[in-house]
């Protein structure tokens, strides 16, 4: 979905699909007709923007293959999809039945992560509409914190100007322009934006900046004001924005309120857990551990990375920080320029849900994707931006 700014820039819209998991491009290219088609047609419109999601061996064959970049291409045009964003995070796996820590491998001092983001960009400047000359890629923020000494630090600063002086080459030999944004994740080397200022400023490379994930943003208990504002002031490029609500437990003491969150503590992802106290930030690396005893203090709110469906927040007594998403959203693209102009819906949780909740067929799934984009389009149109066709 596009946008047209108030200064008179385009600001794309489009929902990730990492919601439904496939390894390969056959996977891909049926997840086009058997998803992202329906989706676009619940929205009454023309043409769709998706975030891509493109595992190892997907990617492998885009990459080696001319002819199947070309089919996929093609494929889009057929179902009234457009690529501008891709999410590089995950490399493989990702609909296992055990994600967790597994998720943050290869990091960015392994060789792999270099290639695999390598190869995204170059298929994404063959992916770009053609009337669209930037490209954006997603990706993890240097590495999970564990194991992660001076040479592996040193080794992920190495790999990162490498990406970079990729990424001059390849807008020399193919006119588009694509930047990749680490991207802050509770429990990773960079958890905070804060913690992405000093390694993307050493690299000082406007290829090369930030992805703000709303959900983890508020997980971590970040003002998106004060944030985003740091960010601007340090030069660090918004490369994009994944639009996503964690989930907010107001009063974790209570019994109801632990069995309430209980139900998410589910075993495919990790569901990092904060909440903010006088002495500072918090935390387990996972919702279960929080619950399980006394590892985190209960007399403040807890808030949980569980990407919770925009529209429809869990039952009393939780709720989300949808909240924290508008004001961001506000900050974002509601100034007199966009900050970015690459926005994506990333809720990937919505098998994980408590049973109840989970959508029980493509339908029922189509039909949240659908509202969460509604719900989207209309934050965007409130905040001054037109729909365009």
């Amino acid at each position: 979905m596009r946008f047209r700014h108030p200064d008179g820039s385009t600001v794309h819209l489009a929902y990730c699909t990492n919601v439904h998991p496939a390894e390969t491009l056959d996977g891909v290219v049926a997840q086009l007709r058997d998803h992202c088609e329906p989706v676009r047609r619940r929205l009454g419109r023309d043409r769709l923007g998706i975030g891509l999601w493109l595992a190892r061996d997907a990617a492998r064959t885009l990459d080696t293959d001319p002819s199947a970049l070309r089919a996929l291409r093609a494929e889009l045009d057929r179902h009234g999809l457009e690529v501008v964003t891709l999410n590089g995070f995950p490399y493989q796996g990702f609909g296992a039945q055990e994600v967790k820590y597994r998720v943050y491998k290869p990091d960015w001092a392994d060789a792999e992560r270099l290639e695999h983001t390598t190869a995204l960009a170059r298929i994404l400047a063959g992916l770009l509409p053609d009337d669209v000359r930037e490209g954006s890629v997603s990706t993890l923020p240097l590495a999970w914190r564990t194991a992660y000494d001076d040479t592996r630090a040193e080794q992920a600063r190495a790999a990162l100007r490498t990406l970079a002086e990729r990424l001059d080459a390849l807008q020399e030999l193919t006119g588009r322009s694509i930047r990749v944004g680490l991207e802050p994740e509770p429990g990773c080397v960079v958890e905070t934006t804060h913690d992405a200022i000093a390694p993307l400023t050493a690299i000082a490379h406007d290829r090369i900046g930030i992805c703000v994930d709303t959900c983890h943003l508020a997980t971590s208990f970040e003002d998106p004001h004060t944030a985003l504002d740091a960010l601007t002031a340090a030069g660090v490029p918004l490369v994009k924005s994944q639009l996503s609500a964690a989930l907010h437990a107001e009063q974790p003491h209570l019994p109801d309120v632990r069995e309430a969150l209980a139900a998410f503590d589910e075993p495919r992802f990790l569901h990092q857990t904060r909440t903010l106290t006088a002495a500072g930030l918090r935390g387990t690396d996972d919702l279960g551990a929080a619950l399980g005893g006394d590892a985190l203090p209960d007399a403040a709110p807890w808030r949980a990375h569980f990407h919770v469906p925009l529209h429809a927040a869990p039952a009393a007594p939780l709720t989300s920080t949808l909240p924290v998403l508008k004001t961001a959203l506000t900050r974002l693209v509601g100034g007199p320029r966009p900050l970015t102009r690459h926005l994506e819906v990333e809720t990937y949780t919505w098998q994980a849900l408590p049973p109840e909740l989970r959508p029980r067929d493509r339908g029922r799934l189509a039909d949240g994707i659908a509202a969460e984009l509604a719900l989207t389009r209309d934050l965007l149109t409130d905040l001054g931006l037109k729909e365009l066709p």
